[in-house]
């Protein structure tokens, strides 16, 4: 396994951050999160996006059209047969998921996430 893996992720949350796998779509509750705050990387808690940049794509998976600056690597990837641009956790190199260019303004792009790498924490609580 890579080096920085939190040994309380799930054996789930391993198998999509670290070997590429993906939640069933629709299973996560942060699709129905709607409170006012940031979600971090599950695996090293670095801070990703912000509560105001999710929205319901109908994907199944939490989406987001702008992630924060700089918290992010990517590469292509061809698992399905052609090219997606697949998405890392820049400060632990967890995989997260793909960006689509079929988002909302003001970017037009989509953060297709799995909710079972990310952590919301409230506004409130930080």
């Amino acid at each position: 396994m890579p080096k920085g893996i939190n040994t309380e992720l799930t054996s789930e949350q391993k198998k999509v951050m670290f070997e590429e796998g993906t939640e069933t779509p629709g299973s996560s509750e942060l699709n129905f999160e709607k409170r006012e705050g940031f979600y971090h990387c599950a695996n090293c808690s670095e801070k990703l996006f912000k509560s105001n940049s999710k929205y319901e794509s109908g994907s199944g998976w939490p989406s987001f059209f702008e992630a924060l600056p700089n918290v992010f690597e990517t590469k292509t990837d061809y698992l399905i047969g052609s090219a997606r641009t697949e998405y890392h956790c820049k400060n632990c190199g967890a995989h997260h998921g793909h960006i689509f260019d079929d988002g909302p303004k003001p970017t037009g792009k989509r953060y297709c996430n799995n909710g079972i790498c990310l952590i919301f924490k409230p506004k409130n609580k930080l």
